[in-house]
């Protein structure tokens, strides 16, 4: 996803520091007298009131917390060098694969170090590509990001959502195409919506305003339905649907793309989904499709009265089916790509066609298969690797798919349905000797015996000595699979000796259904014992030693650095848990965090609460154990794991804090949230902070 040729500074060199550093003098955090009772057991809260986001006290912690961190990342001799090389590194032109709406074709580019990727429209194959939405001009310090866009049918109109600071909520906004200028219409409060054209308007999901101040924090509920019309305002919008039985559901709507059908997706966590319908030509209500939200269900299209939906219903793996649009029962449902052993991760129909995407031991293989499930053709990829962001359209035989690895930059690929071709459309040019490292996955056992695969990626011909600098990266939840992709921040790493290392835990999709459920709830232990085996593992095979061993997660894979420090606090030397959920006791009690139960359990019912109490990180730190240096990164904006869970856990582990001991920092960005949308310039100096941090603390000088 990139391109521009640059010099390549010469390579960075490691050196031993032996010095010795002063202990980190941190700011004073009051602790309340705050005591909840959960099942006749107290747990005390000390740090309830950073929970409050619209405290001037919590605003002065966040500024003497800051500047702490910031003094301490000032004083690392090599993190400008670091943060220079990663600018050098960034300056590159990269694009995403295109897509093709009424005869138009729109792309995302991004321009070396453009904050954010600017939308481009192609008006037909002879006119050259013109910008038609930059978010670079929506703010000054490229905080405003661009987060989802709808294309009218034929082309008119595109409605287009943007995110201030890094919130989850988005303004809706509508341009005429052609000319280029923004319509009077903006649609507040929208939050997890599509954009589904129909007719001269389109749907979208959004929630009431909520009161002024709780923007960022109160519980997101009362998720809706509406059809705005183009040229009306906000307040003569339709209500399509919603269930104020269960405030705690979100809906999304999807429109055939022949417009005869809508279709609701009804949500209650991130995990499965039931399905209404509604046909579009006649006023008759919704009829619902499925039941209870035990399964997934995801509506391709409809297609000569049949609804083609990709599902692991009765199918752990999943599976392609179709329904008859008059005869819905679930009797009368039909495989057309049966389960097999492999996890069918996406259906996309082209050209007449299908092309499935699955997921075999961690990494992409993609099939066509007809209408009917025969498989036709197997798409032939370079090496180990994930396609992503596949483009087409029902009708149209040309398609686009990315293809990256861990050392091979996003390349899009045209494909022809019918020839079923392969061609190079865009492919990065970054100065950057990539055949020099080398990729390999191995299978390693955990602590009940299950083999759990892990991706390592370093320089070639490597010494196993224990000594090199080692990176150990997971996730391990919400069934979210983590694939083999490039990161250009990760180059710095690598060219520096460092080994990157991907361990494929339980709790993510990587094995379908059954793979997922062992590591959530009471099955969430084995999360953390397959992370703490992969530590062992690149020990024990002379990667790496716990003194140059570092752990890195965000968001759920935050909850994994902090619960996995608790338990072996000896196997690690630096810790980066990010946006993490930290707090077991009281996530949901915050934004959308209600929809993680399903996951997690909760600590409303009393079999859950012990579960939970028992990995909580906040709840588990200890008085006088040698945790490791630990930075902990997070964003006043965050209004999906609310910043409070990393204040509450940064606050308890410089109170426990060892005199003299490892840092226990924590890293507050401004005017940003859970990590989408963050512009450019962010990105390189968190990750330049994050890279000097565990150099640092590993004894590593970096010097060109």
């Amino acid at each position: 996803m990139k391109k521009i040729i640059f010099v390549l500074i010469p390579s960075l060199l490691l050196l031993s520091s032996s010095c010795d550093r002063s202990p980190v003098k941190y700011p004073e955090t009051p602790k309340g007298d705050v005591v909840d009772n959960y099942f006749g057991v107290d747990v005390a809260d000390p740090y309830r009131w950073l929970e409050d986001d619209k405290s001037e006290q919590v605003a002065q912690w966040v500024e003497a917390q800051n500047k702490v961190t910031f003094g301490y990342l000032d004083e690392i001799p090599f993190r400008e060098a670091i943060k220079d090389r990663l600018n050098n590194l960034w300056d590159y032109s990269a694009k995403t694969s295109p897509f093709i709406r009424g005869g138009k074709t729109f792309s995302y580019e991004r321009d070396g170090l453009q904050d954010q990727w600017v939308l481009y429209v192609q008006d037909s194959n002879d006119a050259d590509p013109r910008v038609l939405i930059d978010p670079n001009q929506f703010s000054v310090d490229g905080t405003v990001a661009l987060s989802s866009i709808g294309v009218s049918h034929d082309a008119k109109y595109i409605a287009y959502a943007t995110s201030d600071g890094g919130s989850d909520w988005n303004k809706i906004s509508i341009k005429d195409i052609a000319t280029g200028e923004d319509l009077s219409d903006e649609l507040h409060w929208v939050k997890f919506s599509g954009i589904e054209w129909y007719k001269n308007g389109f749907f979208y999901s959004r929630y009431d305003e909520p009161n002024k101040g709780d923007e960022l924090s109160s519980a997101n509920q009362y998720h809706k339905v509406y059809y705005h019309q183009v040229g009306t305002p906000q307040s003569s919008d339709k209500l399509i649907f919603q269930n104020l039985e269960y405030p705690q559901r979100n809906y999304f709507a999807q429109v055939t793309s022949d417009q005869k059908f809508l279709i609701i997706s009804e949500t209650e966590s991130t995990h499965g989904n039931s399905l209404y319908i509604r046909n579009l030509s006649t006023d008759h209500d919704f009829i619902k499709l499925t039941t209870s939200f035990e399964y997934n269900y995801q509506v391709l299209d409809h297609i000569d009265n049949y609804l083609y939906v990709l599902t692991n219903y009765k199918s752990p793996k999943y599976k392609l089916i179709k329904i008859n649009i008059n005869s819905l029962d679930i009797g009368n449902w039909r495989d057309v790509i049966p389960e097999k052993k492999d996890v069918l991760e996406s259906c996309v129909l082209a050209g007449g066609k299908i092309i499935a995407t699955y997921i075999e031991d961690v990494k992409s293989k993609v099939e066509v298969y007809n209408l009917d499930g025969d498989k036709l053709h197997q798409i032939s990829l370079p090496t180990l690797g994930t396609v992503s962001g596949i483009s087409a359209q029902l009708n149209h035989k040309l398609a686009f798919y990315t293809f990256s690895s861990f050392t091979v930059p996003s390349v899009i690929y045209s494909f022809n349905t019918e020839t079923y071709e392969s061609e190079v459309f865009f492919e990065p040019e970054i100065d950057f000797d990539f055949d020099n490292y080398a990729t390999k996955q191995v299978f390693y056992k955990s602590k009940d015996g299950t083999d759990v695969p892990m991706f390592i990626v370093h320089k070639k011909g490597i010494e196993l000595n224990g000594q090199n600098p080692t990176l150990l990266y997971g996730y391990g939840g919400f069934n979210a699979t983590v694939k083999p992709t490039f990161s250009t921040s990760r180059l710095v790493w690598l060219e520096n000796g460092g080994v990157y290392a991907l361990a494929n835990i339980r709790g993510g999709g990587e094995y379908g259904e059954n793979w997922y459920r062992s590591g959530t709830k009471l099955n969430k232990q084995n999360v953390f014992d397959d992370f703490i085996a992969a530590g062992e593992y690149l020990i024990g095979q002379g990667y790496t030693s716990n003194k140059k061993l570092a752990i890195q997660g965000g968001s759920n894979g935050g909850l994994l650095v902090g619960a996995v420090v608790n338990q072996r606090p000896d196997l690690f030397k630096v810790a980066i848990p990010q946006v993490g959920v930290m707090d077991m006791l009281r996530f949901h009690k915050f934004t959308i965090g209600w929809a993680w139960v399903n996951d997690y359990g909760s600590s409303e019912d009393s079999i859950q609460f012990l579960n939970l109490r028992n990995y909580s990180p906040i709840h588990n730190v200890q008085s006088g154990v040698r945790y490791p240096a630990i930075l902990v990164t997070t964003a006043d904006h965050d209004d999906r794991v609310v910043p409070a869970h990393s204040f509450k856990y940064i606050a308890t582990l410089q109170d426990k804090q060892r005199k003299g001991a490892n840092p226990k920092l924590i890293r507050i960005q401004t005017r940003a949230g859970h990590g989408a949308g963050m512009p450019t310039s962010l990105i390189i100096q968190e990750t330049a902070d994050i890279y000097s941090f565990i150099f640092y603390n590993m004894g590593e000088n970096i010097q060109y």
